[in-house]
């Protein structure tokens, strides 16, 4: 499948409908770190300038994107398939969010803890978008939609330690 497709398939997952915003803080943070998109619709360009052509246009609100480089009021972002490009500030959050991973149909498990024998509580196929938080030994919570449950950190693309 060719990258174009991956893109638009990115965008079948369920939405995740939370009101964030590009914050100060985020404008200040020195990369690399974490964000997402935070509009329906985001071009990723191939300069730091409305003047470079577009690359990718985005229309998956939340998405998470590692940012490497900022210029102004530009940010350096790689996708979850590792595509690099410049987007605006004002098109991300400083929301952390994360992507399941998987092959195609691998349906990932979250669970009522944070281990590997907890409840299965939720399924979530690769592509769902959800806000993470509480990420430690492995273990993430997700929030996908108001539903909730830890999932394995090597199950999802948007928290990896940056630096």
């Amino acid at each position: 499948m060719g990258k174009s497709n991956s893109k638009h398939l990115l965008s079948l997952g369920l939405p995740i409908l939370m009101a964030a915003t590009a914050t100060p803080a985020m404008a200040q943070q020195e990369p690399p770190y974490w964000a997402s998109i935070d509009e329906p619709e985001a071009r990723m360009r191939t300069g730091p300038s409305t003047e470079y052509p577009t690359m990718w246009i985005y229309k998956r609100e939340r998405l998470p994107v590692k940012i490497l480089a900022r210029y102004k009021a530009w940010r350096k972002v790689e996708d979850p398939d590792g595509a690099q490009g410049w987007m605006h500030a004002r098109l991300l959050s400083a929301t952390q969010t994360a992507v399941v991973v998987g092959d195609k149909g691998q349906v990932q498990v979250l669970r009522s803890k944070p281990a590997a024998d907890a409840k299965v509580i939720w399924r979530a196929q690769p592509g769902v978008v959800g806000k993470i938080t509480q990420c430690e030994n492995g273990w993430c919570l997700l929030d996908v939609t108001g539903r909730r449950g830890y999932i394995a950190q090597d199950a999802i693309w948007g928290d990896e330690p940056l630096k």
